[in-house]
């Protein structure tokens, strides 16, 4: 191991594992909301819709602070910033315990989306300033596989509980899950004020000599880019290539959302108890996990990006063709495996193009605006499955919109790469 790897590697396990708690309490929202669904829309008489239209509406609160929330963060810092996007969202997190009616669920969803705004944007510019190119598709993946074990790990705990703490106290299972849930978010945010590192220079835990390697490297790199293309911040907002990043953010997003927010009521419909849903559930997430991992340690040896990021795609929407027309629960849970192991190998590799075209004030403000659009998916996924199950009476459909939105993000990648590799032909042909 070289000098400079060692350096990474020694950022990456005092970094890493803090960054990836606080994804890990963001996700475990985003599963429990959906185990809050197999007892909670009885008790309130949600209907598939509303409480799809309830569970999507945290993006709106989400996308509408989401650039603000970026621009404050750069100006106060990730640490201070970040741990008070933690701190308030395991509040709100914990009042969805008490809602009453479908207004006062929407009301507390978008105050959530809101204050959880800013942070995975945030968090992926933080990571920009730490871990050169050559080392992000795999930190990318360390960081995402998060997202399989908030369900991996939450899913059972989810399902436990609903079962074991009904009635205790007076409240519902569902009640106890969200106000217990909500406490992982609430200590990380004190972590992260007294123990995350702003940048390499403010990191104590490096010498002077690891320190200014690691800064070298990284403005090498800023300065190799700006010489083929820099970007303002309003030349980045206005790139096609930003914008068709924005479209695949969607597309992302609905699929991971929709999976977390609707798999445990796939799984449900093979006529299981909560508990048993709890662990069933968990089995896609852990392909996911693998899949996040395997694809991107690949796609860092060989360097390339696009279709490591479309191909899984494409498995993906396969995988939720083959649930939607499976004859037995068996090939139903495979299809969804296959699912959502596509989305996960997909997911690292995403985050990637834009840290590859934007630098420094254009990359917060081009990853803040793609995030910001590409949350809407985590709207229109779940809603659209809501609406889509109430219409059809079954999943079928459902899982058919998945596929296809799948496939549209492929498609959206193979564009995109194309577009990067003729700017980077024509910077190469301006040099000679």
């Amino acid at each position: 191991m070289d000098f400079e790897s060692a350096i990474v590697r020694k950022a990456a396990w005092r970094i890493l594992p803090i960054i990836m708690i606080c994804y890990f309490a963001a996700f475990l929202d985003r599963v429990n909301i959906g185990f809050a669904a197999l007892t909670m829309n009885k008790d309130l008489g949600f209907t598939a819709s509303q409480f799809g239209f309830g569970a999507g509406i945290f993006f709106l609160g989400y996308v509408l602070f989401e650039l603000p929330s970026n621009i404050v963060l750069s100006k106060v810092g990730a640490r201070r910033w970040i741990a008070r996007i933690l701190i308030t969202w395991a509040i709100l997190s914990a009042a969805t315990a008490f809602v009453w009616n479908p207004a006062s669920f929407y009301v507390v969803r978008i105050l959530l989306g809101a204050a959880e705004a800013g942070f995975f944007p945030g968090i992926i510019f933080f990571m920009t300033l730490w871990f050169p190119a050559q080392y992000r598709g795999r930190m990318f993946a360390t960081f995402n596989i998060a997202v399989p074990f908030s369900t991996i790990i939450g899913a059972p705990l989810s399902g436990y509980i609903i079962e074991a703490m009904n009635g205790i106290g007076g409240f519902s299972g569902w009640q106890w899950m969200f106000m217990l849930e909500a406490l992982p978010a609430l200590i990380m945010g004190f972590v992260v004020f007294f123990y995350l590192p702003e940048t390499p220079e403010k990191a104590a835990f490096l010498t002077s000599d690891e320190k200014t390697v690691l800064m070298k490297r990284l403005e090498t790199e800023k300065n190799a880019r700006e010489a083929k293309e820099k970007f303002t911040i309003g030349s980045a907002l206005r790139d096609p290539r930003v914008l068709l990043m924005c479209f695949i953010a969607v597309g992302l997003v609905m699929g991971t959302t929709g999976i977390a927010i609707w798999m445990p009521q796939f799984v449900k419909e093979f006529g299981l108890t909560n508990m048993q849903t709890g662990f069933v559930t968990a089995i896609p997430a852990i392909f996911m996990a693998l899949s996040m991992i395997l694809v991107a340690r690949s796609a860092d040896r060989t360097g390339e990006r696009v279709w490591h990021a479309a191909g899984p795609f494409i498995v993906s929407a396969l995988g939720f063709i083959l649930a939607a027309f499976a004859p037995s629960p068996l090939i139903s849970l495979l299809g969804l495996t296959i699912g959502a192991a596509g989305i996960g190998g997909a997911s690292p590799n995403i985050w990637i193009f834009p840290s590859t075209l934007l630098t420094g004030s254009a990359a917060a403000a081009g990853i803040a605006l793609i995030n910001s659009v590409g949350s809407t998916g985590g709207f229109f996924g779940p809603s659209i499955i809501g609406w889509v199950r109430d219409a059809t009476g079954g999943f079928q459909g459902s899982l058919l919109f998945l596929a296809f939105a799948m496939l549209l993000t492929a498609i959206a990648i193979l564009i995109l790469g194309r577009s990067m590799r003729e700017m980077m032909q024509a910077a190469d042909a301006r040099k000679a």
